[in-house]
């Protein structure tokens, strides 16, 4: 799971069940401007709102459709709820498993790491671990990730607290292990990439998975300040589909780029008529920063 990744956004269709053709054509999209793997289920595929069923169609249709890399979205509350669903998505195709911390209860870090640590032991495929404080309100310690690094079934993390430093720490206390660091935050994907992290699982890159992508290639190539400065302006629409609107955001975006994916669903709404144009002019505003052709840009 290197370069960069997209957390799938879940279509629905009108009646609200699981859309698999418009999820098959989003898939075909991404693919074909660049990026690098594909997470179905996780918080942007509004992975808590999905039943588990649901969940093992969305990751067995990206499985069915795509040759790239497919980290599944399994975390639950429990272990076993947990376990039942990564074993699932195994066999449904996934490559690995991205699992979220338990947040129900306020486990302290020894116990999150002892259910890390139990689940990668019964784990049929890698798991990356899975820090979201904006939703969980607890974001795993760099020390207690280390003390998980070494373990051969824990791949990686996925650490989405928008913080360098800890990104930073995290690199340096897994740089012995084989150990993936992905930046879980747009905003600072290039500072994250400069600081050593391998690479991002970006919300902004279901809407601009090119630009998206080309930060992670131009870093590669050496360009470190033409990646920062792509970055920089992608900025206020990372913010839009993140903080401000969020998956409502994401999927009026993926709209106005002719990749409709239906409505969210309960308790989240769609955007209101404001919003929608307020979110459309920085999406605009950010295409022609970035030299987005112009068959891309919003009609």
């Amino acid at each position: 799971m290197n370069g960069t990744g997209v957390p799938l956004v879940t279509p629905f269709d009108s009646s609200g069940r699981v859309d698999r053709t418009r999820l098959r054509d989003l898939v075909a999209w991404l693919e074909e401007r660049g990026v690098d793997f594909l997470v179905p289920c996780g918080s942007s595929g509004e992975a808590p709102l999905l039943t588990t069923d649901e969940r093992i169609r969305v990751v067995e249709t990206v499985a069915e459709v795509t040759e790239l890399p497919v980290l599944a979205g399994t975390g639950r509350e429990g272990f076993e709820p947990t376990l039942e669903t990564t074993e699932r998505a195994a066999a449904a195709g996934a490559d690995a498993a991205l699992v979220v911390t338990p947040s129900y209860y306020d486990s302290d870090e020894e116990a999150l790491a002892a259910y890390y640590r139990d689940l990668a032991d019964d784990s049929p495929i890698p798991i990356y671990l899975y820090s979201v404080p904006k939703f969980t309100d607890h974001a795993l310690a760099p020390e207690t990730v280390a003390s998980l690094a070494g373990h051969e079934n824990v791949a990686g993390i996925k650490d989405s607290s928008g913080s360098l430093e800890a990104i930073q720490r995290l690199v340096r206390l897994t740089e012995d292990e084989e150990f993936a660091v992905l930046v879980g935050s747009g905003s600072i994907y290039a500072a994250g990439l400069t600081a050593g992290a391998d690479g991002g699982v970006l919300a902004l890159s279901n809407v601009v998975p090119g630009r998206a992508g080309e930060i992670y290639r131009l870093h590669d190539a050496g360009r470190g300040n033409a990646a920062r400065a792509l970055n920089a302006d992608l900025v206020e629409l990372n913010r839009a589909v993140t903080s401000t609107y969020g998956v409502p955001g994401i999927k009026a975006a993926l709209a106005t780029r002719d990749q409709p994916v239906g409505s969210p669903r309960r308790p989240l709404r769609p955007l209101a008529e404001a919003a929608r144009g307020a979110l459309e002019s920085v999406l605009a505003d950010a295409l022609e920063a970035t030299g987005e052709a112009d068959s891309d840009r919003p009609t």
